[in-house]
C-alpha cells in the first residue's frame, strides 16, 4: 500500500509541480527576453505554474499519458506485486487529480476508430510498459512522465545518414526542432532528443532524457541546440522574442557500425516535461 500512495502522490506532483530547474529556467529566460509582450506571456504562465502548485490543480488542460521509468539497483529484490502497485498508484493519481477522461472504449479496431466514446473514469488511462534502467544506488527511483499530445503530433522518430559526422546529426536536429517547434503553439519548449541504434531503443533514450535532464545543467551540444531554436525567434506561444527555448535534453546511448544513426526527437511544451520521482529505499521492499 505504501508505494501505492506513493506513486499516486508522484502522479499528482508532476501534473501540479514546476521542478526547480524549470523555474530558474523561466527566470533566465525573463532576463533574456526583449519583447514585452513575450515577457508578460512568460510572467502568466510563471504564475500558472505558482497557482497550480500552490491549489493542486493540473498545469495544463491536455493532462497528458503517464509514462513510468523504473532505476533499479543492482543487489534490489523487487517484491512480486511491484509493478502492479505502481499501476495501482497510478490509477488513483488519475483519479484523484482528477486527469482528463481520455481512455477510449473498445475492441482493438474500436479504441483506433474512437467509435464507442471514452470512459468518464480518469483511471481507465493504462500507462505503457515501463522502461526498466540501472542505477548505482541501493534503491530503486520511479520516474513519472506525463506526456501532452500537443508535443506528440509534433514528435518524430528516424534515420539520419551520419557520414562520420557528428554534426551532420545535429544539425539534422537543428533544421527538424526549428521546422516543428513553431508550429507547436505553447513555447517555449524544451527538446528532447535520444540518439541509438533501433527505433525503441532511440525512443526510450529520448524519454530517459526527460526523465533525468536537468534544466540547470546542460552540455555542450544542448546549449547548441537551445541558442539554434532561440535564433528561429517563435517566442513565447509563437508571438515572436527571444526566447523559444528554455533548454534541451539529450540521452546518446550505444551505436552500431552503420551508416545510420535513429533520431527520437520531441519538443516538449511549456509545461513540460511534467515529472516526478520517487526513490525507495531497499528496506522499504523488504
Amino acid at each position: 500500500m505504501e508505494i501505492i500512495n506513493l506513486i499516486r502522490d508522484a502522479v499528482i506532483e508532476a501534473s501540479t509541480t514546476f521542478r526547480k530547474d524549470q523555474f530558474d529556467a523561466y527566470k533566465r529566460a525573463l532576463d533574456m527576453e526583449t519583447s514585452e509582450s513575450a515577457s508578460w506571456m512568460l510572467e502568466l504562465l510563471i504564475e500558472n505554474a505558482k497557482i497550480a502548485n500552490k491549489d493542486k490543480f493540473p498545469l495544463c488542460d491536455d493532462t497528458g499519458i503517464p509514462h513510468v521509468l523504473v532505476q533499479i539497483g543492482e543487489n534490489i529484490k523487487l517484491p512480486g506485486n511491484f509493478f502492479e502497485d505502481i499501476k495501482l498508484g497510478i490509477e488513483k493519481g488519475l483519479q484523484e487529480l482528477p486527469a482528463r477522461p481520455m481512455a477510449v472504449i473498445g475492441n482493438d479496431i474500436q479504441r483506433i476508430e474512437q467509435s464507442q466514446g471514452l470512459y468518464t473514469d480518469p483511471g481507465k488511462l493504462i500507462p505503457p510498459s515501463p522502461i526498466i534502467d540501472k542505477t548505482e544506488r541501493n534503491s530503486v527511483n520511479i520516474h513519472i512522465l506525463m506526456l501532452g499530445g500537443g508535443p506528440e503530433i509534433r514528435a518524430n522518430t528516424y534515420r539520419v545518414f551520419h557520414k562520420r559526422d557528428n554534426r551532420k546529426v545535429f544539425n539534422e536536429v537543428k533544421t527538424w526542432m526549428r521546422s516543428e517547434v513553431k508550429m507547436l503553439g505553447c513555447t517555449p519548449c524544451i527538446p528532447a532528443i535520444g540518439i541509438g541504434r533501433t527505433h525503441f531503443e532511440a525512443s526510450s533514450l529520448m524519454l530517459k532524457a526527460m526523465a533525468y535532464g536537468n534544466l540547470n545543467e546542460q552540455s555542450k551540444i544542448e546549449e547548441e541546440i537551445t541558442e539554434s531554436i532561440n535564433n528561429s525567434k517563435v517566442g513565447t506561444l509563437g508571438i515572436g522574442g527571444s526566447v523559444t527555448a528554455l533548454g534541451s535534453f539529450v540521452k546518446i546511448g550505444p551505436q552500431r557500425a552503420s551508416g545510420v544513426r535513429i533520431l527520437s526527437m520531441r519538443p516538449c511544451c511549456c509545461v513540460e516535461p511534467r515529472r516526478s520521482t520517487v526513490t525507495i529505499p531497499s528496506h522499504v521492499l523488504e
